[in-house]
């Protein structure tokens, strides 16, 4: 499938990539087609009288509010099984302690579809200090407390109450992030595959559009739910292996699962010009063709990939739900096992059945891109909630989406487990449609554009320069130790991208908000010279995560050389352009592979830029990240794990440390200077604790002497706290210089559309 340049100052871009068996919008139309378009996919019986329905073919259960926009996964899955011809109703945050709510719409031909929504509904109700939060940027008013915790499977199991007969298909990033046997943070366990407890037929993962449009043909087909064991992108749950397929033990740490050797996948197509040369030696012109007597041509059969047909078999759960190392072991298999072009089946064990994985779904082409995009979405909420805001929607409404996936592989995002390496583009004639239908329809518009990106800003219409390589090559990250040399950096289209977005009429300010992956951003200047002169509202949020080798090298992040690089250049630019900028840093805290040390280290760099943060997030242990295997296993799952290979990974775990780790990053405020001067001794860096301007924190206050407990745990008495010592607040250092740059950071990046990518303003990914 062909995703090809459109600009006309765009090298051509290689054609051959993964090409699946049919294009997404090829299949025939369901009978129901001729009801047309809903205006809005109907959420009442009563919508659905209005459109002359008398049932729906599909209903979708989500646990977001409904917002008829492409940055929402209800809304791309309901228009695009439309698009084919179903009717599509939605129940959207029910009342899930009785099966009543999931009847409104009646029983539906064809399948339930269940979400938990855009972000994971655990990640959605609990802070990384499993604090319960009490706000909701998907719900209506931002109320907390509108879907249960684990959804998918609380979901699920009503439906199969309300209508025990009906298919039901999970998905979205909640069930994605859960396909297999995975940590649990909150419950501080092994769960099973998702599936398992939910009791759902199938399991969708990544982004669903072609294996969910492929399902829904099959079932429209007549084929029974329990005949659908094949299709790519899906998890089912089997007795044994498909049949025809070829099994490689991967169960213990001594069985890695070799497959056969793949060809060097960077060898050149063409003969050097030494080979040339080796034949003009022998007096033979290769300028001129060469007379050979005709023959028969024989056909030989395509000879099959080494990963075709081949499924992996990882520990059991029952193993690693208790064997630390074979879960290390089993999360390094599967994340090994996500190119699309040579991705082989997965099998785990859960008791007497078997988990079985197929391979991810071929990515979308450009053509398709921009069909999917092109739904008729209306852009805005459903009448139904009237004037109360969605505060996702709010962040959002201006913002453009103009790609998918990412090839960083940063070990504690989710991104790329979801929506896999390939990066995905639309063309940039539909990236303008869609600024021009901001412009003319989003009530309020004032003609700023919060966002062109995505996962990232800056991956647009970059992939490998080699074909062959991108369909066989098994690297997790195309950018870490290195970028890759067979990585496309040239970000020109980019350039050109935001250069007629920003000239369109209308249009005042076109605006970077997605996070910019400043070590590509580096190789080539002129596109940080556009971003900078042009589309930075006064600051620029970037993540360098930390400072420190040792949890960087954890994260899968660059060294501070790439940031320092991209620091030179944006003050250049901004120079440049008589503006005033500043770079926003983002940093984690507890991540694993973080000593205190490093966090000391990271305070003090930041001391010396005079930069203070305002909000810091703790490390976010999402399920099936790299970095969360790293946080449960305290071994590093990014090498093989053998015998002969168990290093052991500093994890802060606890609250306390990783209330110090926070409170360390936030070094000018007066709350975390008592757990700081605590943690600078036992490190032997008292230095560090005085008024000088080489120090961390100052020394105790008088009032702070005078507020420690005696040796019988209580409080001195003194003329400052009376009989009460608890009615006078402890006095802060009155004399901390203030802040030049309020700097405010978030560190989880475990949601591709998290709480996070909505105080960013930028573009929240459809799931």
């Amino acid at each position: 499938m062909s995703i090809s340049a459109t600009s006309s100052s765009r090298k051509s871009a290689p054609v051959a990539r993964m090409a699946p068996d049919r294009d997404l919008f090829s299949y025939p139309k369901y009978w129901a087609e001729c009801f047309g378009t809903a205006p809005f996919l109907p959420m009442s019986r009563k919508e659905m009288d209005e459109l002359g329905w008398d049932s729906c073919d599909v209903i979708l259960v989500v646990g977001d509010a409904y917002v008829d926009h492409p940055s929402f996964g209800m809304a791309v899955v309901g228009r695009m099984l439309e698009a084919q011809g179903y009717r599509v109703g939605l129940i959207c945050q029910p009342d899930w302690h009785s099966k009543d709510d999931f009847m409104r719409l009646g029983k539906p031909n064809l399948f339930f579809g269940v979400s938990a929504g855009n972000m994971d509904s655990m990640i959605n109700r609990y802070t990384a200090d499993k604090k319960l939060r009490h706000d909701d940027a998907y719900t209506a008013g931002d109320i907390g407390g509108k879907r249960p915790d684990r959804a998918v499977t609380v979901y699920t199991q009503r439906c199969k109450e309300a209508f025990k007969d009906v298919p039901v298909i999970i998905g979205g990033i909640e069930a994605s992030l859960r396909r297999i046997a995975h940590y649990d943070y909150w419950s501080e366990k092994v769960r099973r595959s998702v599936i398992f407890d939910a009791k759902a037929d199938i399991l969708i993962y990544g982004n669903a559009e072609r294996p969910l449009i492929e399902v829904a043909y099959r079932l429209a087909s007549g084929v029974p739910v329990s005949d659908i064991q094949d299709v790519r992108g899906t998890a089912v749950i089997r007795k044994e292996a498909l049949p025809g397929w070829r099994g490689v033990d991967s169960t213990a740490l001594d069985k890695i699962g070799k497959i056969d050797p793949i060809p060097n996948p960077y060898g050149a197509d063409d003969m050097g010009c030494s080979s040339y040369s080796e034949f003009a030696k022998a007096g033979i012109d290769l300028t001129k063709p060469v007379e050979v007597e005709a023959k028969p041509i024989l056909v030989q059969p395509a000879r099959q990939k080494p990963w075709e047909q081949t499924y992996v078999k990882l520990p059991a759960f029952e193993q690693v739900s208790v064997n630390k190392p074979l879960y290390a072991h089993a999360s390094r298999i599967l994340h090994q096992e996500t190119n699309p072009g040579c991705a082989r089946a997965i099998m785990q064990r859960h008791g007497d059945r078997h988990i079985w994985v197929n391979p991810p779904a071929f990515p979308l082409s450009t053509e398709e891109m921009d069909l999917v995009f092109g739904l008729p979405y209306q852009r805005v909420p459903h009448p139904v909630y009237g004037k109360e805001k969605i505060p996702a929607y709010e962040m959002i409404k201006t913002s453009v989406n103009i790609m998918r996936g990412c090839f960083g592989g940063c070990s504690f995002c989710s991104i790329t487990e979801h929506e896999g390496r390939i990066i995905q583009s639309r063309s940039k004639e539909s990236i303008m449609r869609e600024i021009q239908d901001i412009r003319d329809k989003v009530p309020g518009f004032t003609g700023v554009i919060s966002d062109l990106g995505g996962p990232t800003a800056n991956m647009y219409r970059l992939n490998c320069k080699n074909p062959k390589a991108e369909q066989t090559c098994r690297r997790p990250s195309c950018v870490y130790p290195t970028i890759c040399e067979h990585m496309d950096t040239d970000q020109s289209p980019t350039v050109e991208l935001y250069r007629e977005a920003r000239n369109l009429p209308g249009i005042k300010k076109v605006l970077i908000a997605s996070g910019v992956r400043y070590d590509l951003a580096v190789e080539d200047p002129n596109y940080v010279r556009e971003l900078v002169q042009h589309h930075v509202g006064g600051y620029l949020k970037i993540a360098p995560e930390h400072t420190e080798n040792g949890p960087l090298s954890k994260m899968m992040k660059p060294g501070m050389g790439a940031y320092d690089k991209f620091k030179e250049m944006f003050d250049r630019f901004s120079k440049e352009a008589g503006k005033e900028q500043y770079l926003i840093p983002y940093f984690i805290a507890s991540h694993p592979g973080t000593t205190d040390l490093d966090m000391v280290n990271l305070a003090l760099w930041l001391k010396a830029r005079d930069f203070r943060l305002d909000q810091v997030q703790n490390f976010y242990p999402s399920p099936m990240a790299n970095a969360t295997t790293i946080y449960h296993t305290e071994m590093n799952s990014l090498k093989n794990i053998n015998k002969a290979n168990t290093e052991v990974v500093a994890v802060p775990k606890g609250e306390r440390q990783r209330r110090l780790h926070k409170a360390i990053l936030r070094y000018h405020d007066p709350k975390g200077w008592p757990m700081i001067r605590e943690a600078l001794i036992r490190l032997n860096m008292s230095h560090l604790i005085g008024r000088g301007k080489d120090c961390l924190v100052p020394p105790e206050t008088k009032d702070e002497l005078q507020q420690k407990p005696q040796r019988g745990g209580k409080p001195a008495l003194t003329r400052h706290t009376g009989l009460n010592p608890a009615a006078k607040a402890t006095k802060p250092y009155s004399k901390a210089k203030p802040a030049t740059k309020a700097v405010s950071t978030q560190g989880s990046h475990s949601q591709p559309a998290s709480k996070k990518a909505g105080a960013k303003g930028g573009a929240s990914k459809p799931r």
